[in-house]
């Protein structure tokens, strides 16, 4: 079974809202999918047209060895050109729409809204 296939079904509860939000089109009709491998990393959620990549963190991500590895997978992924933006699961579990402004101000940085 692929890494990818193992963290869909693995998935918390913040990555299982935010996917039910986004799946087929849910912001301004953009497709995002879900555990993407870009390069030799694999991210929660990117939108290959805006070259958006969506990262949820749980509390590991506090661990200081994370916040190390995190920093050097999004400087990688950011040298690839596309851009990275984190949110921990509080906020996309209680101010979800924030994740939705993300995805509409790349868009209009774009010129595609």
């Amino acid at each position: 079974m692929s890494r990818a296939r193992d963290l869909r079904q693995s998935a918390g509860l913040a990555e299982q809202r935010v996917w039910s939000r986004l799946r087929g089109g849910g912001v301004e009709g953009f497709k995002v999918r879900r555990q993407h491998d870009i390069d030799r990393w694999t991210v929660d959620f990117a939108c290959v047209r805006l070259r958006l990549v969506i990262e949820i963190d749980g509390g590991v991500h506090e661990r200081d060895d994370v916040v190390l590895r995190d920093h050097l997978r999004q400087t990688e992924i950011e040298a690839l050109g596309w851009t990275v933006v984190r949110f921990t699961n509080e906020v996309a579990l209680g101010e979800p729409w924030r994740i939705d402004e993300a995805i509409r101000e790349r868009a209009r940085l774009l010129g595609l809204l």
